[in-house]
């Protein structure tokens, strides 16, 4: 566990996270802030959402889109408890989204330290800022925990 206090967008990111895990959901959990004030949060739901599309990553980019009336999320910050997967990572620069934090890393279906590794493409439109690491040990935790569970 960490030994000092996570960044308040991390632990809404963890919470949020619980809440998928309870409703069944992989337990990945999203916020965006932006000048410092939390403009969205969600969490995975494609199977509630019957929707292959419907992480974390995504539905809180949507919900930040439309709470700032624009498509483009400038100088916003996105925390989420998993290394983003290719679709997310593509969402994020589409949405040109200033820095990115991410919790655990995720060497099967990561695409930013692992696997595609989108931002380092030459096509890739905009390259945010990445921080991992932060919260890693709870989101590792929460993650095997809820496959132990279902194996």
């Amino acid at each position: 566990m960490t030994h000092w206090p996570l960044p308040v967008p991390m632990q809404r990111a963890l919470d949020a996270a619980r809440v998928a895990a309870t409703a069944g959901e992989v337990p990945i959990g999203a916020v965006i802030v932006k000048d410092g004030v939390v403009i969205a949060e969600a969490h995975n739901a494609p199977r509630d959402l019957h929707d292959p599309t419907a992480h974390a990553e995504i539905l809180a980019i949507r919900a930040a889109a439309k709470a700032l009336g624009d498509e483009r999320l400038t100088g916003c910050e996105l925390w989420v408890t998993l290394e983003p997967c290719a679709m997310c990572a593509g969402a994020i620069a589409h949405a040109r989204i200033a820095r990115l934090y991410y919790a655990a890393s995720d060497p099967k279906g990561g695409a930013v330290e692992h696997g595609a590794r989108v931002f380092e493409q030459e096509q890739c439109l905009h390259r945010p800022e990445v921080y991992s690491g932060i919260g890693e040990a709870e989101a590792a935790e929460m993650l095997k925990a809820f496959f132990r569970e279902r194996r």
